[in-house]
């Protein structure tokens, strides 16, 4: 590969207390956790929204659970969704466009600066301590340092570039696969069926709803990759959102791969709405409303910590002497990065866990600390964690720990979690409950 060497002197636009990469849900919890412990806080958000899969990623419902009083019960009342609005244990998709209003007004606080539109392209190091990150926008390259960074990126763009040890997908380096998800509208309700997901044994045409699909992608009525269709309801009545669109052995961190996963997806949109409208009683008028500004990363990197989660942690309800996530809990949901469906035949259950301090804190490199979907875990164990309820757990108890740290000037790895757990449990988080 051909390189180009050059020198230039990058502007410093701010000096924080704590610096959060992305602000997907673990990164809006983390910033407003620290800001509300009193530090300066700043927030790099790549796209002119703030919320991630809560807003542009067009993700939902928000799905897992974790135990009460934590950062999320908070976002999700804000969002307009709460336990009327559930099915089951699944609630409803929340509105897009309302997230964008109220995450916005959530992180307007005064000693939070919004970095929009500003992409990380690099960091800056003093040895192995991270000091500060180069990010890109409209005046060019500028420097952004932080006593504390914490990488909420979901693809460990900011570990990875530090040098953190990271890892990808399982053992034969595939990942979930990639989806764009869309609302419809048009939606006869006293017709119109509901699916939540593999676990749902909806029926219809006296079988499993799902059987259904696949026997439709069978018969070549649907691509082979489309044969779970997968319809949740939103919190508006008449609509449907869909998360079925799915691109194998696509790499959200490969540049290459980005703009081919757009394309068909997006192409898949149409096939799955057509299916809808002349397959599915109720749906013969719905049209297309609304849909992801990106695609939907469920697996990328994630960092090597000083604990890596198990899906023995997860399937047996691990606990923790140094948990800041309590009672986390979803299915072990692997996408099949190879095809259509569940990787597993089998889909394993989780019982509630807990997740340590220690999985946070990436090896090698100091002064970061991550929190989302990137955090240090298996494959399996990842595939439980990487939802929307627990990585805003994981982004406000993160973002204490980046307060404490300031305080006591001193780095992630030497923080004892008791600390952070005596403030969550302040704030009325249960921590501790059988």
């Amino acid at each position: 590969m051909n390189s180009i060497s050059y020198s230039k002197s990058i502007p410093i636009i701010g000096n924080h207390d704590v610096v959060i990469a992305g602000s997907g849900p673990a990164g809006i919890c983390a910033a407003v956790a620290a800001a509300r412990e009193g530090v300066d806080v700043a927030l790099i958000e790549r796209y002119g929204v703030v919320g991630g899969n809560l807003s542009v990623g067009h993700v939902g419902p928000i799905l897992g659970m974790v135990s009460k009083g934590t950062m999320r019960d908070e976002v999700v009342s804000l969002l307009g969704v709460d336990k009327n609005d559930m099915i089951g244990e699944i609630g409803v998709a929340h509105d897009m466009e309302r997230a964008k209003r109220v995450l916005a007004d959530f992180v307007n606080m005064e000693n939070i600066t919004v970095y929009l539109q500003n992409t990380v392209s690099d960091v800056i190091m003093d040895g192995d301590t991270i000091k500060g990150l180069i990010i890109s926008g409209k005046e060019g390259l500028s420097a952004v340092m932080g006593k504390i960074v914490i990488d909420c990126t979901g693809d460990a763009d900011v570990a990875f570039l530090s040098g953190v040890p990271t890892e990808k997908g399982r053992e034969d380096g595939l990942m979930q696969p990639v989806t764009l998800e869309f609302t419809l509208t048009g939606i006869d309700e006293d017709k119109a069926i509901v699916c939540i997901g593999d676990v749902d044994e909806v029926q219809f045409n006296g079988k499993r709803f799902l059987d259904y699909c696949k026997e439709c992608a069978e018969n070549g009525e649907l691509p082979p990759a489309l044969a779970a269709v997968r319809l949740h309801r939103t919190s508006t009545p008449g609509e449907r959102q869909v998360n079925t669109t799915q691109l194998n052995r696509i790499d959200s961190t490969k540049t290459e791969d980005l703009f081919k996963a757009e394309v068909e997806l997006r192409n898949q949109i149409k096939i799955i709405t057509d299916f809808c409208k002349s397959h599915l009683p109720g749906y013969e008028n719905c049209k297309v409303s609304s849909s992801g500004t990106t695609m939907g990363v469920r697996e990328s990197r994630r960092i090597v910590g000083e604990y890596v989660m198990k899906v023995e942690d997860v399937a047996e309800g691990r606990r923790f002497q140094d948990a800041i996530v309590h009672k986390a809990e979803f299915i072990v949901d692997i996408h099949n990065p190879n095809g259509a469906g569940q990787a597993e035949a089998k889909i394993q259950y989780s019982k509630p866990y807990d997740i340590p301090y220690r999985a946070f804190v990436p090896l090698v490199v100091q002064g970061l600390l991550v929190a989302g979907r990137c955090i240090s875990g298996t494959h399996k164990a990842h595939a439980s964690y990487r939802v929307m309820s627990i990585c805003m757990a994981m982004g406000q108890a993160v973002g204490i720990a980046s307060a404490l740290c300031v305080k006591k000037n001193i780095l992630p790895r030497v923080l004892d979690a008791k600390e952070i757990q005596d403030v969550l449990i302040q704030k009325g988080v249960d921590l501790f409950s059988i």
